[in-house]
């Protein structure tokens, strides 16, 4: 059978799930007329060579395998882009979204009946009695209500992470995506310049077959950063807007440290200083290994070490050229409030230029 759909399948340590999933998946669309991209985010649990093993024996089955670059939108969008397939699916490789909708989703967008399909775990009909996570349905509510307003487009689940559409659109749309966070369907209808007719089906939502579960309370600073990037990315890139905010708490968390030391416990003004400049550094660099490089996140004790004692590095760099351009700035006559900004804003940029490099990059 000539190939009609590619399922795009972004995995991170998946590895046990791939097998029974691809039976599944036969069992939903039969022998021919598909085939599964499997892009893998470098799992150390063997994913990637797991699908290698099963595209050995099933030409229907690839692989991308991701060096240096995580993030589940991402992978959709680099899986989206390396099929011939003229339709093209997304889908969880965990199990919580049911395979026997695809060949229901290819029908319509064949047909020409609309131009996005997508299961939704809310539209009348579905079920979340297997999710178990009543956090995490909260959440969504929120979410869905926000991706309403901000795309213009009335589905029941505009954050759902199942979808089916055109690969021509889904090209057409790839150099306008931002590629942040988990919600890809989220970037496709607000980046789209024409409304998208989409029709949902009713899903099933279960509990994943085995492994754990990726998501984590940062997943909504990442709908946040997605719609940051839809409104005010091109201004301000996003990455940069999420680093000095975080920059913004540090300096609270250096103000109360040094009134603490200073004021409360009485220690001197330079020790006192010192302890705030080292924990406020300290702070920073968690929060932004947490949330701004959240895809590139630094783990196990000895990268997470060697990453503070890089940022902490970077910043007193930072520190010098702000306090270099403040000077220069205030003794050529500069209103002493406007060098202090420009030298902030100079050290700022030097410091997520080096850490951005030399601390979430490579070398």
């Amino acid at each position: 059978m000539p190939l009609e759909l590619a399922i795009i399948l972004p995995t991170l340590n998946e590895s046990g799930n791939l097998v029974p999933l691809i039976e599944r998946i036969e069992t939903a669309l039969g022998e021919g007329g598909w085939e599964v991209v499997i892009v893998d985010d470098d799992s150390d649990d063997g994913t990637a060579d797991e699908a290698r093993k099963l595209a050995l024996n099933d030409a229907r089955v690839r692989v991308i395998q991701r060096i240096g670059r995580r993030g589940l939108a991402s992978a959709a969008i680099e899986g989206m882009c390396a099929t011939a397939a003229p339709f093209v699916a997304v889908m969880d490789a965990d199990h919580q979204h049911d395979p026997a909708l695809l060949a229901q989703m290819l029908e319509v967008l064949k047909a020409g009946e609309a131009h996005l399909c997508v299961a939704s775990r809310f539209l009348e009909g579905a079920s979340t009695a297997g999710w178990k996570d009543p956090e995490r349905e909260r959440l969504s509510g929120f979410a869905n209500k926000v991706a309403r307003w901000i795309t213009g487009v009335q589905l029941t689940d505009p954050m759902s992470g199942y979808f089916m559409l055109p690969t021509a659109t889904a090209r057409a749309l790839a150099p306008k995506l931002s590629g942040i966070g988990f919600k890809i369907l989220l970037d496709l209808l607000a980046t789209s310049d024409r409304l998208l007719e989409v029709k949902e089906f009713p899903l099933s939502f279960v509990a994943r077959r085995e492994g754990a579960s990726k998501l984590d309370r940062a997943v909504l600073f990442d709908f946040l950063a997605g719609l940051y990037d839809k409104t005010l990315g091109r201004v301000i890139p996003t990455r940069f807007a999420l680093f000095g905010t975080v920059g913004a708490l540090g300096v609270v968390v250096h103000v109360a440290v040094l009134a603490v030391l200073y004021l409360a416990v009485g220690e001197g003004f330079a020790f006192s200083h010192a302890i705030a400049v080292l924990t406020a550094m300290s702070f920073n660099f968690w929060l932004n290994n947490w949330l701004t490089y959240r895809d590139r996140r630094l783990k196990g004790w000895a990268e997470f070490v060697r990453g503070w004692i890089g940022f902490c590095a970077t910043c007193a760099v930072g520190a010098l050229a702000n306090v270099a351009v403040a000077a220069l700035l205030e003794q050529q006559g500069v209103f002493w409030i406007a060098a202090a900004l420009a030298g902030i804003l100079v050290g700022s940029v030097w410091n997520y230029a080096l850490s951005s490099r030399f601390v979430w990059g490579r070398f």
